[in-house]
């Protein structure tokens, strides 16, 4: 686990060993509640999940579409289903909008924009819907998809205006996994990867792109 300081006073931490996800959940309420007494910094941390599914506060038994030994957890973040695993980036924001717009959905759309401006930078082209949150390949390499494809969901959850849980972004993980459930409650659509898409992106370049293009777009908030 490494930490480093940012000029705006954020904490960031990588982690790259996997992360067991009740430890996670534990250490964030933990630091949210801190965070809302002004006792410890904002934190964005970068880090690894094992295998599992995860459930939202507005998922539905039916996302899950067969049983498997794969753990499913249910958790206090908005959003639905969805799958994390081993080569996928999970990016958890502890961010107190009491000291910026106090606009979710602004927020949501910085982390958005964030990750499309990195696939950018891949030669890969990406963007949102307003009726399916997360982030969607529309084209790489100048070849456009058939169908739009999922590499990024992203589910928040706010105390006091201080938000936690945040992005799971796809680098290499198995998408065999997502073959068992609607993720994120979509029927008929499919996830993705920058390997699967034919790009090269190495976990630690994902971090330092992703911290830089979102620590910008949040200047701006």
């Amino acid at each position: 686990m490494k930490k480093i300081y940012t000029k705006e006073n954020i904490e960031i931490i990588t982690s790259n060993e996997l992360i067991d996800y009740s430890e996670a959940m534990e250490f964030m309420e933990d630091r949210v509640r801190k965070i809302i007494c002004n006792e410890d910094k904002e934190l964005i941390w970068f880090l690894n999940h094992n295998h599992m599914y995860t459930t939202g506060t507005s998922s539905d038994k039916n996302e899950i579409l067969s049983h498997s030994n794969v753990p499913i957890i249910k958790t206090n973040r908005g959003g639905k289903t969805t799958y994390h695993g081993p080569g996928q980036r999970i990016v958890y924001f502890l961010i107190n909008l009491n000291n910026r717009k106090k606009d979710v959905r602004k927020f949501i759309d910085l982390i958005s924009i964030s990750a499309i401006k990195l696939l950018a930078n891949l030669d890969i082209q990406a963007t949102t819907y307003p009726d399916r949150v997360g982030i969607w390949v529309t084209r790489t390499k100048n070849s456009s998809l058939l169908k739009e494809k999922k590499i990024g969901a992203i589910g928040l959850r706010i105390k006091k205006w201080v938000t936690y849980h945040g992005l799971s972004f796809n680098i290499n993980p198995k998408l065999k996994f997502y073959k068992n459930i609607n993720a994120c409650g979509l029927k008929n659509y499919e996830s993705t990867s920058t390997e699967d898409l034919e790009s090269n992106l190495s976990q630690e370049n994902f971090d330092k792109m992703y911290l830089q293009n979102f620590l910008k777009e949040l200047s701006n908030v």
